[in-house]
């Protein structure tokens, strides 16, 4: 390799190194779960549980911690300490892009709890998308159908809304039928033939 092109590959690799985070950051506002305390959210060194309000710490860990219970006992356990924002107003949301969503679950990287998401049932439906890049794989995941990785979340969160709007509604009975054919102990092996 010529001298003239390791040094425009270098600067090639410098630019993306400093562009792609700077480019996922601004146009893509979930992954600032990464790192909420630049979009102002206080996380103590090392937490999990990030708020915006100090205040509700305590009842964001409790919500956190029986989200986590629930689905271990009802589903399977969900590895390590996942990270979690709450925030209590439409600015903090929307700084981290939720949009009309009430909460949102970047990957396994961490999930956005908006301020109309402060009940249990929601905090399970996230941690059930975290588990499931867990156990899936992100890309996997991605490509599993709507009704499948929706359905889940609503039906095993126990979500007690019901109906649902459609089409939540429609995929929670879809993923309700499959469950009812495979079962739990076959879940996530059927989960991989989908």
């Amino acid at each position: 390799m010529t001298k003239a092109l390791r040094r425009s590959a270098a600067r090639l690799a410098l630019l993306l190194l400093v562009v792609v985070p700077v480019a996922a950051w601004a146009l893509v506002k979930p992954v600032r779960v990464l790192a909420p305390g630049l979009a102002g959210i206080g996380c103590r060194q090392g937490a999990t549980v990030c708020v915006e309000d100090p205040a509700r710490e305590a009842e964001a860990r409790q919500l956190l911690a029986e989200g986590m219970a629930f689905v271990a006992s009802h589903i399977a356990p969900v590895e390590g300490s996942p990270r979690f924002v709450f925030c209590s107003t439409r600015a903090c949301a929307d700084t981290f892009g939720l949009g009309v969503r009430s909460a949102v679950t970047a990957g396994t990287w961490g999930t956005v709890i908006g301020p109309r998401a402060w009940a249990p049932h929601y905090v399970r439906h996230e941690l059930i998308h975290h588990l499931q890049g867990q156990r899936l794989g992100l890309l996997p995941r991605l490509l599993k159908p709507t009704w499948w990785v929706e359905g889940m979340a609503y039906a095993l969160s126990e979500d007690p809304r019901t109906p649902l709007a459609e089409t939540w509604e429609g995929h929670r009975r879809d993923f309700d039928a499959w469950y009812g054919r495979v079962g739990a102990d076959r879940l996530w092996v059927e989960s991989g033939r989908l």
